[in-house]
């Protein structure tokens, strides 16, 4: 069975910005697999850090039961993101036990250090994960199959100076919106940090609206999620493209980006 795995920093940005392109390939019997490197134990501004790991833990659990997917611990705290060895260690550990040919991931430039570093461990695994000479943390067999990244829009689909991003393509979300804002919805903690901490007004009607803004730039779906895809140097052949593949009956491609990234 393919795989697909998703990387990202905290929980609740893969809801935000990955659930519906898992949804849709679950949907054609592809092996899903959810990591969130930061445990989110300092999303909060009403519970200790200890209450707020534990909290988000259990949120996170439900949403990959609500997606389908395979769930995999965090690595670190909040703020802690680093990329050293011992990290990518871990993080290759994961690619190695899901084994997946499509890995998604965040932005390579985004608003904060927390997504950016999460995507840099998330491509650097995707490199070393047929490299016998580095043992990851725990010890996994390594295996040779390509795996093709592609990266999520950024959060507000601009970059952190306010450019927009124009993704390569778009997946369409319509008919399983629901499903990605019932799986962000498990993150119910997250309602009031972020309405203190960045002014959302409701967090689950802004998941629908950025996949609403997505599904407008598309130029013929409802509701989408954009993707850049990752330079295939070092991790596949120029022409594997097995998300592009999988998904080609409900996927178009943007008229304001080049191909890769």
């Amino acid at each position: 069975m393919p795989a697909v795995l998703a990387i990202a920093a905290h929980p609740d940005d893969i809801e935000f910005f990955f659930a519906g392109t898992m949804l849709q390939l679950g949907r054609r019997g592809w092996d899903i697999h959810y990591v969130n490197l930061c445990d989110g134990s300092r999303g909060s501004t009403t519970m200790d850090q200890q209450q707020c790991a534990a909290t988000r833990l259990q949120e996170a659990k439900q949403a990959c039961e609500v997606l389908g997917a395979k769930f995999y611990d965090p690595i670190y705290a909040d703020m802690e993101a680093a990329y050293t060895t011992e990290n990518l260690k871990k993080v290759t550990a994961i690619v190695r036990m899901a084994r997946p040919s499509i890995l998604l991931a965040h932005s390579p430039v985004d608003y904060m250090e927390d997504h950016e570093i999460a995507c840099r461990l998330a491509v650097s695994a995707a490199f070393s994960h047929g490299m016998p000479n580095l043992k990851s943390d725990p010890p996994v067999d390594v295996f040779m199959d390509p795996v093709r990244v592609y990266h999520a829009q950024p959060v507000g689909n601009t970059s952190p100076l306010g450019d927009p991003v124009i993704p390569h393509f778009y997946v369409d979300n319509s008919d399983v919106i629901d499903e990605k804002v019932k799986s962000l919805a498990c993150h119910a903690s997250q309602k009031q940090w972020l309405d203190e901490s960045q002014g959302q007004d409701s967090y689950l009607e802004t998941c629908r609206q950025l996949s609403r803004e997505m599904g407008q730039q598309s130029g013929r779906y409802e509701y989408a999620e954009g993707w850049r895809m990752h330079s295939h140097w070092g991790f596949c052949g120029p022409d594997h493209d097995p998300l592009r593949e999988a998904l080609a009956d409900i996927l178009v491609e943007s008229t304001g980006s080049s191909k890769t990234a």
